[in-house]
C-alpha cells in the first residue's frame, strides 16, 4: 500500500474542513497506514457518551479527547473523593469534593480545545438512558456495578448503540466490544447480575490499561480501522501480565438480544 505524504493530508485537509492545528495535533495518527484525514473527520464528525468518569473513564475520556472525538457527552453523579486519586488520573487535589464530570470536562476542554463536551451530573438510570443516548454513535461502558451496565447493554442493543464494555475487579481487567447484530450482549456474557460490591478493590494500574483499550475499541470502531473484539471477552491479569481471549457466543435465548437479527459474517 502506497504512503500518502503531509503534502496530500494538507491538500485534502484543507477540501474537508481540518485546520492546521488540527491536522499538527493529530500529525501521529494521521501518518498511520490506513487510517488518514478520512478517519480523522469520521472521529470529528463522531459523538460518544462515555457513562463513568472514575479509573476507567478517566483513562478512555482522556485519549477519546485526545483523538479528536468530535463530542464527549459524559454521564457520572460522583463527586472527586481522596481515595479517588490513586487511579483516577484525570484528576488532582485541587478537583476534591468537586463533581467528576464538571471536573473532567474542565480538563479535557484544556486538552483539546477543538472538541465539544456535555457533563451531565447524573445517575444513568432506565427513566434517562434514552435521552442520554440520543444523537449517540457509540457508548462507552466506564461503569463500577451492573446493574447501570445492564440497564445501559439492553438500551444501546434496542438502539442498535455499539457499546464498549469495561470492567476492573482487583488485579483483572475484562474488555468486550458489543455491536447489536454483529454478536453477543453482556446479558449473553453474563447472564444473572452477579453480586455487587460497595467498595471494589482495584490495584491502581489496571483501570488505566483497560481504559486505555476501551478507547482504542471506540476509536476502531468509529473508523473502521482494523478488527473489534466483537464475541471476545480479553481478560488481563495483572500479577501474571498475562492476555488471554475467550470467546463468547450469542445466547439464542438471551431475553435483550434473541429479538436481533445477527448480520451474516
Amino acid at each position: 500500500m502506497e504512503i500518502q505524504s503531509p503534502s496530500y493530508h494538507r491538500s485534502l485537509a484543507d477540501k474537508l474542513n481540518l485546520s492546521s492545528e488540527e491536522l499538527e495535533r493529530y500529525d501521529r495518527q494521521l501518518r498511520l497506514l490506513g487510517f488518514g484525514v478520512e478517519s480523522q473527520l469520521k472521529l470529528k464528525r463522531s459523538r460518544v457518551l462515555v457513562v463513568g468518569v472514575g479509573g476507567l473513564g478517566s483513562v478512555a475520556t482522556l485519549y477519546l479527547a485526545s483523538a479528536g472525538v468530535g463530542l464527549l457527552r459524559m454521564v457520572d453523579y460522583g463527586d472527586v473523593e481522596l481515595s479517588n486519586l490513586n487511579r483516577q488520573i484525570l484528576y488532582t487535589m485541587i478537583d476534591l469534593g468537586r463533581p467528576k464530570v464538571e471536573s473532567a470536562a474542565k480538563h479535557l476542554q484544556k486538552l483539546n480545545p477543538e472538541i465539544k463536551i456535555e457533563a451531565i451530573r447524573e445517575r444513568l438510570t432506565e427513566e434517562n438512558v434514552e435521552e442520554l443516548l440520543s444523537g449517540v454513535d457509540l457508548v462507552v461502558d466506564c461503569l463500577d456495578n451492573f446493574r447501570t451496565r445492564f440497564i445501559l447493554n439492553d438500551a444501546c442493543v434496542e438502539h442498535g448503540k455499539p457499546l464498549i464494555h469495561g470492567a476492573i475487579y482487583g488485579a483483572e481487567g475484562r474488555l468486550m466490544t458489543i455491536i447489536p447484530g454483529k454478536g453477543p450482549c453482556l446479558r449473553c456474557l453474563i447472564p444473572r447480575e452477579p453480586a455487587e460490591h460497595d467498595k471494589i478493590p482495584v490495584l491502581g494500574p489496571l483501570p488505566g490499561i483497560v481504559g486505555a483499550l476501551e478507547a482504542l475499541e471506540a476509536i476502531k470502531v468509529i473508523t473502521g480501522l482494523g478488527e473489534p473484539a466483537i464475541g471476545k471477552l480479553i481478560v488481563i491479569d495483572g500479577m501474571d501480565l498475562s492476555f488471554y481471549t475467550i470467546e463468547i457466543r450469542r445466547n439464542p435465548d438471551c431475553p435483550v438480544c434473541r429479538k436481533i437479527k445477527i448480520e451474516e459474517g
